[in-house]
């Protein structure tokens, strides 16, 4: 090789380096890069503590239709220098947050709601005086930021915040979810363009399977109201007390103290299908609130079925790649597989560009099926997030004259361009109705749930892949019926107003209808709602007179006031002269609620920090269960330009050449760990095989083969790399895994009996603590000797 090709080699060698590991690339950004999440890289001085947030621990009070959490965060200091912790964390997108207060020791802080810049100024000067303060501001109405000030050396200060939501039953089942991580989100903008709203998003991530750094808790007390016929949870394992026919106890199993890296889900159904329906009140010294709850009717399925159109918009970006894109080909492969022959379809995959099946929509024959369904199964993801690009192709294709058209969108959500997306849907509205599956352990529900509701349509979430062919019928349900249409609602002599919402959109899954507002005077009257079911007319009334103003729903003032913000800005992009800016500010102070322009500040009275300044510690966050880091390294930059093209279109040009395709598929998975042609040598006929593998435990050898063999590649570069030095590397190693009840790898060590390379050895290692296997199903670990093969 002549001396200008090693140097093109190394070149080249380097940009793939830091396109597949962004570790080596520091977090810090410069004027032209790109705003992204990176990997925890780890300080070289002992006195920093990078891990400030040892725990997270949720409270939850549930009684009829309403939740109210406490969520304790503790922060310790174990380092020798004074921090400054800021921790990025989500909520429900229906939270209204209306409390905070820090605890030093002995001393608690009760927060204060101001308006944010006023906020963000107080936290300031209070850290540059030396003393202790909490700030809490919201980023999205589903990702909040905490920044904790002057935690002194073996300090422990424990943040505590409180919010309400209110549980909506769809098909008669109740579920709560509470989400434990934000995932990586994809910022297709440089980092001086981004406003600073979008700052949060260069943040530090963990390696995939790496566990969360702080320990995770929660606890569900249920007071029903009615009998609780069952209850499970998925999410997480637990354990359920029943301490009457109405009330529960949900605890964590103490096995799920690392599980703060997915969603926790509980959900459960009344006996006989029965929900909390009717009118609860509440008088306040200033202002009274209700809720109105509906059940609609039973779905009417209509005798005829006028043809539809569907286009399909599948996210095949590095976030889905692995464990999120198998579930999406379950899904697509049920939801295409089962169109009527009078439909007509259309597929388009996106990551860092799109690609479509088709100029128009194909009818749903059994070829078309079977191509784009083949399609889909070849994708493996890679690159960027670039949804709104696909979502204007996709609104912008000719509609067929005759049918209805919907559009189905899955995807994890790891995008920063919620409001945009809003906007861009809103100002298509009459084109198509928008469904959109959530896919994954951790998904923005925010965009998820944003992007059905301004489409008119609805918002599945698919944390686990058997739950794929349920949810597909769900939404066949969906499109068939609307459950009620039509609907029109009279107070009669019940005097309410500021109603919320103000018109009431068509129910299309089975959920009551929910109506928020303020009254005045003496409750009484008839309230009435009408609609049409099917080809039916339906009505129900509720006597006023009949109900008791309750103390105990003082959460309504939280609710009705969330709601409106909700409505307000949460879909909306605002500038901020716009009148709703005031508005939502103003429902913020009035009801002391955390908005996008309203935070929570904490100041401690006492001067602690007297020489010196606080270190700035971002918390590192861990992947989502079954996200890859191609999430965090397909967004990275090196020399100033975004890289994520290594990792982009490739993928997604199924349609048009299939050899080229894996071609070029190969070609990428190469590149990404850390192979090139230029690294080419006589060596690259020798493999590494799996040989026997013995288990002590409960997992099944054919999961650990099916999770070593996708690795199998890394595993060869240990091998090739190792033969440069060592070029009659043969024969056979074992290596022996320690594999905990949740599927991480948690001891990995050679055999005593393996005498091979060293170097070999150290790479193996490294590759081997990274996997991920199925989680034991008795709860126990298992321990597994592997024997690699070597030729």
């Amino acid at each position: 090789m002549t001396q200008k090709k090693r140097v093109f080699g190394t070149l080249i060698l380097a940009v793939i380096i830091a396109a597949a590991n962004p570790s080596y690339a520091q977090p810090e950004k410069d004027a032209d890069q790109t705003l992204s999440p990176y990997f925890l890289v780890k300080s070289h001085d002992p006195d920093v503590d990078q891990l400030p947030l040892k725990s997270t621990e949720a409270h939850v009070n549930i009684s009829g239709v309403i939740a109210d959490v406490t969520v304790t965060q503790v922060y310790k200091n174990e380092g020798h220098k004074p921090l400054e912790a800021v921790y990025v964390f989500p909520a429900s997108t229906r939270a209204a947050v209306y409390g905070m207060k820090m605890t030093i020791g002995e001393r608690t802080i009760t927060a204060k709601i101001r308006e944010r810049e006023q906020a963000r100024q107080e936290y300031n000067q209070a850290k540059q005086a030396g003393k202790s303060a909490s700030l809490l501001e919201q980023h999205r109405p589903n990702v909040f930021q905490m920044n904790v000030a002057n935690i002194l050396p073996s300090d422990v200060i424990q943040v505590e915040l409180k919010y309400t939501e209110l549980l909506i039953p769809t098909d008669t089942v109740y579920e709560f979810a509470y989400p434990t991580v934000v995932g990586p989100r994809y910022v297709d903008r440089q980092a001086h363009e981004a406003g600073s709203s979008d700052m949060w998003t260069a943040n530090p991530y963990l390696h995939q399977g790496e566990p969360p750094t702080y320990t995770f808790n929660i606890i569900v007390d249920i007071a029903a109201g009615l009998r609780i016929q069952d209850m499970a949870c998925d999410s997480h394992k637990t354990g359920i007390n029943y301490k009457g026919p109405g009330f529960a106890t949900v605890t964590l199993d103490p096995s799920e103290k690392q599980g703060g890296n997915r969603d926790f889900i509980l959900k459960y159904r009344l006996a006989g299908g029965k929900i909390e329906t009717g009118l609860l009140l509440y008088e306040g010294k200033e202002e009274n609130f209700f809720l109105l709850m509906m059940q609609p009717p039973k779905r009417v399925v209509k005798s005829r079925i006028p043809p539809r159109e569907y286009i399909f918009i599948v996210d095949v970006s590095g976030s889905m790649h692995g464990f999120p894109l198998n579930i999406s080909k379950k899904l697509l492969k049920d939801l295409i597989g089962n169109l009527r022959p009078t439909d007509t379809f259309n597929v388009l995959l996106f990551a860092g560009g799109s690609q479509l099946m088709s100029e128009h929509s194909l009818p749903a024959s059994p070829q078309n099926i079977t191509r784009a369904i083949n399609t889909i199964e070849r994708q493996r993801g890679g690159g960027g997030t670039r949804l709104l690009p696909a979502l204007k192709r996709a609104l912008s294709l000719p509609k067929i004259e005759g049918f209805s058209r919907s559009i189905v969108i899955a995807t994890d959500g790891y995008v920063s361009v919620e409001e945009q997306a809003f906007d861009l849907i809103r100002n298509n509205l009459g084109r198509a109705n928008m469904f959109t599956f959530g896919i994954g352990s951790s998904v923005n529900r925010h965009l998820i749930e944003g992007m059905a509701r301004v489409g008119m349509g609805e918002p599945f979430v698919i944390t686990k892949p058997e739950q794929a062919p349920e949810k597909a019928n769900r939404f066949r349900k969906l499109i068939e019926s609307p459950v009620l249409t039509g609907i029109k609602l009279d107070f009669g002599r019940f005097k309410a107003f500021d109603v919320e919402p103000p018109g009431i959109p068509d129910v299309l899954a089975d959920r009551p209808v929910i109506v928020f507002g303020k009254w005045r005077g003496r409750p009484r009257g008839i309230i009435s709602i009408q609609g049409l079911t099917g080809e039916h007319s339906f009505s129900k009334k509720v006597d006023v007179s009949g109900i008791t103003s309750l103390q105990t729903n003082s959460a309504l003032r939280y609710l009705w006031a969330r709601h409106r913000i909700a409505l307000l800005s949460d879909y909306n992009r605002l500038n901020k002269q716009d009148e709703r800016v005031k508005e939502v500010t103003q429902l913020g102070l009035t009801y002391n609620l955390l908005t996008a322009y309203t935070s929570f500040v904490a100041v401690d009275t006492q001067i602690r920090l007297k020489d010196g300044q606080a270190v700035t510690i971002k918390q590192p966050l861990p992947l989502p269960q079954g996200v890859s880091d191609y999430a965090v390294g397909g967004n990275r930059s090196f020399a100033g330009k975004s890289v994520s093209s290594f990792a982009a279109a490739p993928s997604i040009l199924g349609f048009k050449n299939k050899a080229m395709e894996e071609s070029l598929e190969h070609k990428k998975e190469d590149r990404l760990a850390g192979e090139s042609e230029i690294d080419a040598t006589s060596h690259d006929k020798s493999t590494i095989e799996l040989g026997e593998i013995i288990i002590t435990g409960d997992l099944p050898e054919k999961s650990i083969r099916e999770v070593l063999k996708k690795h199998i590649r890394s595993f060869n570069i240990c091998f090739r790399q190792a033969l440069k030095k060592q070029p009659d590397l043969k024969g056979k190693i074992v290596f022996k895994m320690v594999i905990d009840a949740t599927g991480r790898v948690t001891k990995v060590h050679p055999d005593k009996s393996t005498k091979k390379d060293s170097e070999f050895k150290r790479c193996m290692l490294q590759e081997l603590k990274k996997l991920h296997f199925p989680a034991s199903k008795g709860g126990k670990k298992s321990i597994v000797l592997i024997t690699f093969v070597l030729k």
